[in-house]
């Protein structure tokens, strides 16, 4: 992006999400780049090329946002995605940043690799785990959940080694396996329970800003697996009868919320994200566990 005259003395652009601005004169004068201000200059905050830069930065980083929001989405999920959707939407910075390096997987197991390009064609280049190039042009991809990765330590080893950083977390995402003697009776899980907040406003903040909703009296996040959607809840103390607050067990019901399944029945997406939800809650606590009820 260019450079904007804001009155005689300066110019303003945005460089790296932010609205910069410098001396105008000085390049007039000898044609070299004029000195960059370390802050915007008080005398043009509010001219109307500053303000329309700085709502054009707020755009880009709600765009920027909901495009890591989408991609996650379709990776959580394993939703199959169109190749040609990547190719229309990969000349698109944001996008491109979400999208670059996520492991993909076409029509067979072995169609496997980093993406690397997008071509409106519905042509993908990826990069293999041996380091070859892969071409290919199927109907639809997906970007498995790392649960259902079958070389997902291979995969950490060739990222880690050809140092691959991922836009939205995938191959790095921690997961939890269900055990395997889960009986067939149990509904919950308490291993994160009793975790203690200042208040109820305290621990509803904490499950918002990590993208979770308030459904009544729990933590929930609804959950895509094998076809059927899976609600993860963790109960959370009532606001109006306690002044403190706690998480409760961690629990999965069908879409309709009203039957909660028994443990051996949850599926490997489902209880891995659930987990996390109840973890990331655990962590967030403001009090020692030795404190807790």
């Amino acid at each position: 992006m260019g450079w904007l005259a804001a009155g005689d003395e300066y110019e303003v652009a945005l460089v790296e999400g932010r609205v910069v601005a410098r001396s105008a004169v000085a390049r007039s004068a000898d044609g070299r780049e004029g000195k960059r201000e370390r802050s915007l200059p008080e005398g043009i905050r509010d001219r109307p090329e500053v303000l329309e830069l700085q709502r054009f930065a707020e755009w880009l980083d709600r765009h920027a946002a909901e495009c890591a929001a989408q991609v996650e989405r379709w990776m959580v999920s394993s939703l199959p995605v169109p190749t040609g959707l990547l190719g229309r939407v990969w000349p698109d910075e944001a996008w491109r940043a979400a999208l670059r390096d996520l492991v993909v997987v076409g029509d067979r197991p072995d169609e496997t690799g980093f993406l690397r390009d997008a071509a409106e064609s519905g042509e993908l280049r990826l990069a293999g785990l041996d380091g070859a190039t892969v071409r290919l042009a199927p109907r639809t991809v997906t970007m498995p959940h790392p649960v259902l990765l079958p070389r997902l330590e291979e995969l950490r080893r060739f990222a880690a080694e050809s140092g691959v950083v991922q836009g939205v977390e995938q191959i790095n995402r921690r997961t939890w396996t269900r055990p395997s003697g889960s009986g067939t009776t149990a509904h919950n899980v308490t291993e994160f329970a009793d975790a203690e907040y200042r208040s109820w406003f305290h621990l509803s903040s904490r499950a918002t800003s990590l993208g979770y909703r308030i459904s009544g009296s729990s933590v929930v996040d609804r959950i895509r697996d094998a076809g059927r959607v899976v609600t993860a809840s963790v109960g959370m103390s009532d606001p109006f009868a306690e002044e403190k607050a706690w998480t409760g067990g961690l629990a999965w019901s069908v879409e309709d919320g009203r039957r909660y399944l028994p443990l051996a029945e949850i599926g490997p997406v489902a209880w891995s994200e659930g987990m996390r939800m109840a973890a990331a809650l655990h962590a967030g606590r403001t009090a020692p566990m030795d404190g807790a009820r």
